[in-house]
């Protein structure tokens, strides 16, 4: 008995549309990724998300001194700290603390950026070296530049009252005009070497075959610099700027320990009024109000860091 022809066996199309569905194969989800990454979830919510939902209902509410809910306000904190003259002076000393420390580790930083990048005896020795106050703890430099400053014994003062610039020991951070600017310069001492080799990477990775074609277009020195170097490495400036913008501005380090908010709330920044209020004031309420309205300023700047960030991996 021969069989029939081909065209009679039942072919995949024509078999019944429920019958089909039953034979395709069924796409498993893989939930491994999620398992991966329920611990990373786990600690940011715990960490991160839940502290600032917390804060959010803080500055809302009436607190007791241990950070117990008394009572919902509504925008009772807000109103009394934009009504506060200490809110005002704190705004006043936070933009000239960020923007003043940050704009000198930024000139500093690539200074020391385009000196590391070239040759001479020793560059690896001073390339690491150079990373030192980045490295060092924040509180261990405080702690150091506070026995250095002493009016009494401290270095500084030997040094410059030796060398006839001053004329007698200061109390720099003792000072309303000197605190301020004292801090600033220490902060930028411990940042520079952050915007340093920011910079001497994307220096390094300045492509030569660019620097050769612009010098055999007629470029010189300043010429290869303006229309190479400074486009290539512009875009790692901006993003080292941003970033260390919001970090300088929830920096509170510094301050604490060496001045206290001090002398006279002179270097009492928003950031520390935030603490100081909450924590040694025992008004959490009034305290997380503070930190909510540094947050607001600070998205301004978190959201130039993603549109950055993003601009640069498209």
């Amino acid at each position: 008995m021969t069989a029939g022809p081909l065209t009679a066996l039942p072919r995949r199309e024509q078999l019944p549309a429920g019958r089909a569905a039953q034979r395709a194969p069924r796409r498993r989800v893989n939930l491994m990724p999620l398992v991966y990454l329920a611990p990373s979830l786990a600690l940011f919510a715990a960490f991160i998300v839940y502290p600032f939902l917390r804060a959010i209902w803080f500055s809302f509410n009436e607190t007791s001194f241990l950070g117990g809910i008394i009572g919902f306000t509504g925008i009772e904190n807000y109103q009394a700290i934009l009504s506060d003259p200490h809110f005002v002076n704190a705004l006043r000393n936070s933009a000239a603390w960020t923007f003043g420390a940050v704009g000198l580790q930024l000139v500093l930083g690539t200074a020391g950026a385009f000196l590391l990048n070239q040759r001479f005896a020793l560059r690896g020795l001073a390339r690491g070296l150079a990373m030192v106050p980045w490295a060092t703890p924040s509180v261990l430099v405080a702690l150091i530049w506070l026995w250095m400053l002493d009016p009494n014994r401290g270095i500084v003062n030997g040094v410059l009252v030796g060398l006839g610039i001053l004329d007698k020991p200061v109390a720099f951070l003792s000072t309303s005009e000197t605190a301020m600017p004292t801090l600033i310069a220490i902060d930028a001492w411990q940042g520079i070497p952050f915007f340093a080799v920011m910079i001497l990477a994307a220096l390094q990775s300045v492509p030569q075959e660019l620097k050769d074609s612009a010098r055999t277009d007629g470029c010189g020195p300043m010429g290869v610099f303006r229309n190479v170097v400074v486009p290539h490495i512009l875009p790692t400036v901006l993003i080292t700027l941003v970033l260390r913008l919001i970090w300088t501005a929830n920096y509170i380090d510094l301050a604490y320990v060496l001045t206290g908010g001090g002398p006279a709330r002179a270097t009492t920044t928003l950031p520390l009024l935030s603490y100081l209020t909450a924590y040694k004031g025992g008004d959490f309420g009034q305290g997380a109000a503070y930190a909510m309205v540094q947050a607001a300023i600070l998205s301004v700047l978190v959201v130039m860091y993603i549109r950055l960030t993003r601009d640069r991996s498209a």
